[in-house]
């Protein structure tokens, strides 16, 4: 084939064209003008479609008719993962030719443009958008939905709990909206909306097929303090704590796990089948059932301590079998005493079984059985007149109860507490807690109680005292405290005296103060009401009363000597019958008197 010769046309004005005067048979401006007409026709600020004809990691090129090419980070299409060349996006024009005669674009200013539009199209038509999540915040996650910022709250995430939130963060997800605020510009979407519809269809397929005693397999949904929720496969159901295990369960986490699938039986639900109650245990034989039937009375069992209360312990002897060891039955001791003063929860006990009743499914237990009771053998253990350390219990008003050992208690009368001193209360002796030696005066072994006996440890002073303290005897002694009735008297050897407001008063007339030391004459001793009665004011009463008798015998003698003569010279009158009648009659009345 012959070469087709191509040649310059012929009338082309270079001159003109080197001088952009013409172009062949058009002017420059025509050619500008066609150009530009076969362009489409854009204005700054406004929002138009334009295709993606080139990607990379970093940014879009994007055509939208105009003379070039716009440019987009790739980072304004973070919630479309999906986004590729070919695809329509809308572009916001903020200047159709910068310094470098570049196109400047943005697709967020786009979508921000027509955000709140779109968005309430959305929730009033009921319509499924996408939206990326940005961040995790308080309570929940920040989603980009049409390039405004919506708030997803974490319970509306998923129908089941969400243990990791940060799991989400970078996913481009389905959402419904379900609220806006027009006038703080707030909207909140939701991701559960979505599956619900479709749960709610499978909820209703799986509750009309439940009966009571049917055996479902089940995912652990959640774990509370009360229970475990179920899930059945899109409907849930309660495990409640006290149907996870025979045995007694503190914590359902230690039975059961997050996401583990287990086998539940149904025991129960309402008339609407909302509710759905489980049962894990039911699934396994009771533990009664399978408790050794040679156990029997008498017998010695181990176990641990599951609960506490003041009134007593269970014991779980074996999974799902329990016992209660009664406060009672935890000490030989009387006296009234917690159960937590003898074990804890988790304390590893041995025990005797005391009563068992299978068909009730109780236990009684006791502790104070594996010892011997002290009060068997209390008469070779403490006779009479035994002596022993007791520790000091409690008070009253007559005496002080104490524990030679556990189980063996007595009473120390408060008159047996000293020979010597008053004590109005037994806390002015000893205190509580105190070990006080004593003496067995008595046994009661009915009553389970001993009569004792702490002054019995002395010999009594009373017997010495006697010799001391004779009546008349004149003693130093120190008011140590004031009566209404009168005062008490410290003596020498530790013996206290009384003496009334009378024998108080000093020479002088003035009353006698506590704290005073004064001499004190004794006007009485008894012996076995351990009583000394003294008086100060009796010492020099006494003594003028013996000046008195003194001063009266002197005058006597002298008077005496002056009538011995007439009375010798005097004729002595015999005395009649009728003198001796009237003297009898005189000392009968007298004496009457």
């Amino acid at each position: 084939m012959a070469e087709e010769t191509k040649t310059a046309i012929e009338d082309f004005d270079w001159d003109a064209y080197e001088k952009g005067e013409t172009v062949g048979e058009k002017t420059r401006e025509e050619l500008t003008k066609t150009y530009d007409e076969s362009l489409g026709t854009v204005k700054d600020k406004e929002v138009i479609e334009g295709t993606i004809i080139a990607l990379n990691k970093r940014e879009a090129v994007v055509n939208i008719g105009y003379k070039s090419d716009g440019i987009i980070p790739m980072s304004e299409f973070r919630y479309n993962p999906d986004l590729k060349v070919g695809d329509v996006v809308e572009v916001f024009i903020e200047n159709q030719e910068d310094r470098k005669g570049q196109l400047i674009l943005s697709h967020k200013k786009a979508r921000a443009s027509r955000s709140w539009e779109r968005i309430n199209e959305a929730l009033a038509n009921d319509e499924i958008i996408k939206g990326f999540i940005k961040c995790r915040t308080k309570g929940g996650m920040i989603v980009d939905v049409f390039g405004i910022e919506a708030f997803l709250p974490g319970s509306q995430i998923d129908v089941k709990p969400i243990r990791d939130y940060d799991m989400y963060v970078g996913k481009t997800m389905e959402f419904k909206v379900v609220k806006i605020n027009e006038e703080f510009k707030n909207v909140v979407v939701s991701h559960k909306a979505l599956i619900e519809a479709e749960l709610e269809q499978q909820k209703r397929e799986i509750i009309s097929k439940l009966e009571k005693g049917q055996v479902l397999e089940g995912t652990v949904k959640n774990i509370t303090s009360y229970g475990v929720f179920i899930d059945l496969g899109g409907v849930d159901g309660l495990i409640h704590i006290t149907d996870l295990s025979w045995g007694r369960v503190t914590k359902p986490a230690e039975v059961v796990e997050l996401d583990q699938k287990l086998n539940v039986v149904i025991l129960d639900f309402d008339d609407e089948k909302k509710r759905i109650a489980l049962g894990l245990k039911q699934l396994q034989p009771h533990p009664w059932d399978a408790l050794d039937p040679n156990l029997k009375v008498g017998d010695h069992v181990k176990g641990r301590v599951v609960v506490m209360a003041d009134y007593g312990a269970f014991l779980e002897v074996a999974p799902g079998v329990e016992g209660l060891i009664h406060v009672s039955e935890m000490s030989w001791s009387q006296h009234l005493r917690s159960a937590q003063d003898f074990m804890k929860v988790g304390d590893e006990v041995e025990a005797v079984i005391l009563t068992l009743d299978r068909e009730d499914r109780k236990m009684s237990l006791g502790i104070k059985q594996l010892k011997n009771d002290p009060w068997e053998n209390i008469e070779e253990k403490y006779p009479v007149g035994s002596r022993h350390s007791a520790r000091v219990r409690n008070f009253t008003n007559f005496g002080v109860f104490v524990e030679i050992e556990e189980g063996v208690d007595g009473l120390i009368h408060i008159s047996d507490l000293s020979w010597t001193k008053k004590i109005k209360h037994p806390s002015e002796f000893t205190q509580v807690g105190n070990n006080i030696d004593v003496e067995v005066l008595a046994i009661d072994k009915d009553n389970r109680r001993l009569s004792l006996g702490h002054k019995q440890l002395e010999e009594n002073p009373w017997d010495v005292f006697e010799t001391i303290f004779t009546i008349g005897s004149v003693h130093e002694g120190t008011i140590i405290e004031m009566l209404d009735k009168g005062a008490v008297v410290a003596l020498p050897y530790g013996v206290e005296g009384f003496a009334t407001p009378k024998h108080l008063v000093k020479e002088d007339g003035s009353q006698a103060k506590v704290d005073e030391k004064l001499n004190f004459k004794v006007i009485e001793f008894n012996k076995d009401a351990k009583r000394i009665i003294l008086s100060h004011s009796r010492i020099f009463e006494d003594e003028v009363r013996a000046e008195k008798q003194a001063e009266r015998k002197a005058k006597r003698q002298p008077r005496k000597a002056a009538d011995e003569t007439p009375l010798i010279s005097t004729p002595v009158e015999k005395a009649t019958l009728g003198d001796l009648e009237a003297l009898a009659a005189l000392k009968e009345k007298l004496s009457g008197k």
